[in-house]
Formats: C-alpha cells, sequence, structure tokens
C-alpha cells in the first residue's frame, strides 16, 4: 500500500507552504496571539481567496468538494506554520456535520459562507472540565417549545465559540434523556448500587464504574451520542452567553458557551425535525475527523520544531564547535526524527480511510491522534532542549510548539482515550 501523497497533493503542500510562509510568518503569529480574539480577518480572507475555506464544501455550495486527505494536507502546513485561527473549526468540524447531517436548507444557508469566509462556524459537543468526547456525560436538554426547542445546558471547549457566527450544538432531546435516566436507575437498581455517583474530581471515572465495573469505560464512538441531537444556532442568539477560556496555547482559542432556555426553530434540528432526537452518526464522524485534524496539526508541528532545532545547533557553537557536532545531540535529533516517521503513515491511512473506508476510519482515527500527539509533545520538548536556554525564552519561537503541542494533546480526546478506543476494537 502507498502512503504517499499524489502529485496534486503535493502540488497543494508546496503551495499552501509558500502561502503561510509570505502570510504566516512567525513575527504575525505573535501579533494574532497577542490580540483578544486570537484571529485576523486579512489573514482569515487570504486563506478563502486560495479556496482553502471549501476545501470540504461540495462544489455545489461554492467549494472544491474534496476529500478529508487533502484537508489534512492544509492542516499539516498550518501546523508547521503553528498558524492561528478557526480553519479545523469551521472548515472541518462545522462543515463535516452539516455535510453528514444537515438539510439542505442548512446547507443552503451557511456551507457558501463559509467556504467565502464570509461566516466562522464552530461546533459545541463538549460538557465537563475535559474535553473527552463522551456522549453519556452530556448535560442538557433540547426540550419541545413553541414549535422549536429550548435549548438547556454548557458547553465547554468550544473552539473559537466566542467568535462564532454559527454554533453546531449537541443535545440530549428531553424523551432520550428520560428514557436514559430511566435506564440507568434500573442498572443501579440491577447491581444494588447507589443512586449518586462517588464524589472525586475524575467525573468520568464515577461513570465508567458505574458503566460496568471499575476500570472498565463504556462503550466509544456512535453508541454513546444516541439519542443526542445536532442544533444550528446562530451566534447572536439569545440567552447564548459567550465566555473566552484562558488556554496554554495562545495560537488557538476556546470558549464556554451557556445556553440558557435558547430558543431555535424546528428547522434548527440537523436532519430535520425527525433528526433532532439522534444525531449519533454525524456526531461520531465529526469526532473522527477532528481526531484526524489534531493530528496533522501536531505531525507539522513536530516536523517544523525539529527543523528549527536541527538549523540551530549547525550553527550554534561551544568550544569552539558547532553543539549539533556532539554525538549526544546527534541522538536527540535522531530519535525525534524516528518517532515522526511512523506517525506519518498512520496520519495520512487515517486521513485516506475517512472517505474510502468509513467503517476503519474510527480506529484509524484514534490510531492517528494519540500518536501524532504523542510525537509532537515529545518532539517539541526535545527541540526546546536543543535549543539550550534560550529555547525557555519568550523571545524564542519555539514555546509556540510546545504550548499548541500539550493544547493538541488535550483537544477531542487525550491519547489514554483514543488508546482506549483501540483496545477495545481489537479485543471485540
Amino acid at each position: 500500500m502507498d502512503f504517499a501523497l499524489s502529485e496534486e497533493q503535493e502540488r497543494l503542500q508546496g503551495a499552501a507552504r509558500d502561502l503561510l510562509a509570505r502570510e504566516c510568518p512567525m513575527e504575525r503569529v505573535r501579533k494574532i496571539a497577542a490580540e483578544p480574539s486570537g484571529h485576523d480577518p486579512a489573514l482569515w480572507r487570504a486563506f478563502a481567496e486560495a479556496g482553502w475555506l471549501g476545501v470540504l464544501v461540495p462544489e455545489a455550495h461554492g467549494g472544491a468538494g474534496l476529500a478529508l486527505l487533502d484537508a489534512a494536507v492544509l492542516l499539516h502546513e498550518l501546523g508547521r506554520a503553528v498558524a492561528p485561527g478557526p480553519f479545523l473549526a469551521s472548515s472541518v468540524a462545522a462543515v463535516v456535520a452539516l455535510r453528514e447531517a444537515g438539510t439542505r436548507a442548512q446547507q443552503e444557508r451557511w456551507l457558501p459562507r463559509l467556504a467565502s469566509g464570509e461566516a466562522v462556524a464552530t461546533v459545541a459537543l463538549f460538557d465537563g472540565v475535559d474535553a473527552r468526547p463522551d456522549g453519556d456525560a452530556l448535560g442538557g436538554t433540547a426540550a419541545p417549545a413553541r414549535g422549536g426547542f429550548a435549548l438547556d445546558g454548557t458547553r465547554t471547549f468550544v473552539p473559537y465559540g466566542a467568535l462564532a457566527d454559527l454554533v453546531i450544538a449537541a443535545f440530549r432531546t428531553r424523551a432520550a434523556s428520560s428514557a436514559r435516566g430511566a435506564a440507568a436507575a434500573a442498572g443501579r437498581r440491577a447491581r444494588g448500587g447507589a443512586s449518586r455517583a462517588p464524589a472525586g474530581r475524575d467525573r468520568n471515572a464515577a461513570q465508567r464504574a458505574g458503566a460496568g465495573g471499575p476500570g472498565r469505560a463504556p462503550a466509544r464512538g456512535a453508541a454513546s451520542w444516541r439519542g443526542v441531537g445536532l442544533f444550528a444556532v446562530p451566534g447572536t442568539a439569545r440567552g447564548l452567553r459567550k465566555t473566552a477560556l484562558v488556554s496554554v496555547d495562545a495560537t488557538q482559542r476556546d470558549a464556554e458557551l451557556a445556553f440558557r432556555r435558547v430558543a431555535v426553530a424546528r428547522d434548527a434540528a440537523l436532519g430535520g425535525a425527525n433528526g433532532a432526537g439522534d444525531a449519533a452518526r454525524a456526531i461520531a464522524r465529526v469526532l473522527d475527523a477532528c481526531a484526524i485534524a489534531v493530528a496533522a496539526d501536531s505531525l507539522g508541528g513536530a516536523e517544523r520544531a525539529l527543523e528549527r532545532a536541527v538549523a540551530y545547533v549547525k550553527v550554534r557553537e561551544q568550544f569552539g564547535r558547532p553543539v549539533g557536532s556532539f554525538q549526544a545531540v546527534q541522538h536527540m535529533a535522531a530519535e525525534a526524527a524516528a518517532r515522526i516517521e511512523p506517525a506519518r503513515a498512520l496520519l495520512w491511512y487515517a486521513a485516506w480511510a475517512f472517505d474510502a473506508r468509513p467503517r476503519e476510519a474510527p480506529l484509524a482515527a484514534a490510531m492517528a491522534k494519540a500518536a501524532c500527539c504523542d510525537v509532537y509533545r515529545a518532539v517539541a520538548r526535545t527541540a526546546v532542549e536543543m535549543h539550550g536556554g534560550v529555547g525557555f525564552t519568550w523571545e524564542n519561537d519555539m514555546h509556540f510548539h510546545l504550548k499548541r503541542s500539550l493544547a493538541n494533546a488535550a483537544a477531542f480526546g487525550e491519547a489514554d482515550w483514543h488508546r482506549e478506543r483501540v483496545a477495545e476494537a481489537t479485543l471485540d
């Protein structure tokens, strides 16, 4: 099997690298990172003019109609440049959600605007103190109200939620919540367990213990999202409160969105009113796409961090010779390079499988996300150390890679969570 990119994808990669070198040098990254919004409309327009924002948007709606593998090529280059902006949220997550579950009217309204850069969208799927993609932990409800729905709940870790014109939010319907609660109560009675989860900081650990015994995780993938609907909510909706979150990574921004009886029409439900109670498959596809997207960003960042470090040790002298001539430093670089290459194959296979072999995509996405994020974090740390003391200074650019690697590791499920998915799929 050939894991190499096609000639067209290599040309896309080269063009993207050239554009980012012109439009997004580190000086501009620093400037955008210092802005409260973390977003540069002029840079966003440059991406739109290059056709990047519509890479996954069907041609009928003004996009390029390409595959996730092509988007991963762009994300790889964005990661190399540690480029700020809501590309992953708007041009990947939201577009995949609309493609998978949106009605024709929703697609016609939003996809052309997302492709042109006129609007920015995001997805709001998480509820709690971490970003584990676990539908069982989702709180809040979408209750029928006046011919539509009233949305109540809080969504955390919403990428670029503070500036989004469209929020595609996940809520459990009241009927589904009641049925789920009754089933959980029956399960507790059958086990003779307590009606309340154990106290403690790890809410997910309590849920895992109550879902099948200590150490056993609940079912992964689409199963945990059954009974959850997706709703297209305008960013200016009444009752929607946005709070920017402070993150270790200033090149990417998250927000907390509080929905307080936010009224939406019946046609706001992705898939139409009949699909409002079950968007499980679409959510699972969005999460797989996002895992692959973060993996691509991470691999690109790891490559660039190592390149910067190698270039530095070639010119930095100590004891009258370049520090790169010392065997210990060479070993650091060699080990970092050896980490990157296997992850590359995992990434490109997962990105290809998303469209070509959808049944294999969840497992491939989990493997790529875990591997690439681990590699980025390890390589970024090594690259900082190869710079010596200057690598720890604000003036040096290496801290951008290190901080982005930490943020990417936590986004859309940490490595341990994805490895649990792989283990479950392997053992089943």
